[in-house]
C-alpha cells in the first residue's frame, strides 16, 4: 500500500509517495511557494503538481497548482476561473487510486497531468510500450540524429529511443534537458529493486505519458536534476499547440472523469 500525503492549501500537490519506507517523489527546498499567487510564475518544489488546463504556456503549469484547495466531502476541489476539479484518493491493495472530476462548460479543451516528480538513481529504467509514438520538443534538437525542421513545434519517432535518442534510461547528470509525450496510457519505473507503475484510465479522451528528464540542464543558470514520469490527457505540454486530438474535451454533460491508479506490484503495462 502506498502512503500518500497532499497540501492542499499549496496548490493540492502530493508532497509524498511512500511504500515500504521508500520515499518515490523527489522534492526541494522552496519556500516561495508558499506566497504564490493565481498569475504568478512556477515554482519548482518537486512532488506530484496537478497540472490543469496546461503544462507549458500560459499559465505556466496551469492554473490550479497556485489556488487553495479545499475538502468537501472525500475529494479536494480546486476552483478555477473557467473550470472545477476534484479529487479524490484511496488506497488499494496494490498501492492507490485516484479519481477525477473536471467540471466546465461543454466544449472546453484542457491538457491535464499529474506531473510526477520522482527521486531515481542513474540507474533507473523506464518501461513504456515498445514502439508507441513519441513526441520531442524543441529542446531535444541538439541530441536528435538529424536536423529540427523549421518551425516545427514537436517531431515524432517511436519508443524507446525516437530519432536516435534513447529515454528508457535516466542515467548520471549530463547537463541536458528535454521533454517527450509518449502515445500509451501506462508506464512502470524500476530503479533497482523497486518499481512503481502508473496509469490512466479516461473514455473517449486522449491519454498519453509525459516524461521529463532533466539530468542538469535546467533552468539556465541554475540548474538540478529532476526526473518526471506524468500520466496525461491530452498529447502536447502547452495547449495552445495542442490540434483538435491533442487536448480533452468536455462533452455535452459538462463534466470529464479518469483515473490514475499507483501500484508498486508492477502488473502494468
Amino acid at each position: 500500500m502506498l502512503e500518500i500525503v497532499t497540501d492542499p492549501a499549496h496548490g493540492g500537490r502530493w508532497t509524498s509517495l511512500r511504500a515500504d519506507g521508500h520515499e518515490w517523489l523527489w522534492r526541494r527546498p522552496a519556500p516561495e511557494r508558499e506566497r504564490v499567487s493565481p498569475g504568478d510564475d512556477f515554482v519548482d518544489a518537486g512532488g506530484l503538481e496537478e497540472c490543469v488546463p496546461t503544462v507549458r504556456g500560459t499559465p505556466d503549469h496551469g492554473d490550479a497548482w497556485s489556488r487553495p484547495w479545499r475538502r468537501e466531502g472525500d475529494a479536494d476541489t480546486v476552483r478555477c476561473d473557467r473550470f472545477a476539479l476534484a479529487r479524490t484518493i484511496r488506497g488499494t491493495a496494490d498501492g492507490a487510486e485516484a479519481d477525477y472530476v473536471l467540471t466546465a462548460d461543454p466544449g472546453f479543451r484542457f491538457i491535464w497531468a499529474a506531473h510526477a516528480l520522482l527521486d531515481l538513481t542513474p540507474r533507473a529504467t523506464l518501461r513504456l510500450r515498445e514502439g508507441a509514438r513519441t513526441r520531442l520538443f524543441p529542446e531535444a534538437a541538439p541530441l536528435l540524429d538529424r536536423p529540427w525542421p523549421t518551425g516545427a513545434p514537436w517531431v515524432e519517432g517511436d519508443w524507446p529511443a525516437p530519432l536516435g535518442l534513447a529515454l528508457d534510461r535516466f542515467g548520471p547528470d549530463d547537463s541536458t534537458a528535454v521533454g517527450a509525450v509518449v502515445d500509451t496510457p501506462r508506464a512502470r519505473v524500476h530503479d533497482g529493486e523497486r518499481c512503481l507503475a502508473l496509469a490512466l484510465e479516461a473514455d473517449g479522451q486522449p491519454l498519453s505519458v509525459a516524461v521529463w528528464r532533466n539530468l542538469g540542464g535546467f533552468p539556465a543558470g541554475n540548474p538540478y536534476r529532476s526526473t518526471g514520469v506524468e500520466p496525461m490527457l491530452g498529447r502536447a505540454f502547452d495547449l495552445a499547440e495542442a490540434g483538435p486530438a491533442d487536448a480533452a474535451r468536455v462533452p455535452a454533460s459538462g463534466e470529464v472523469h479518469w483515473r490514475l491508479t499507483l501500484a508498486t506490484t508492477c502488473r502494468c503495462p
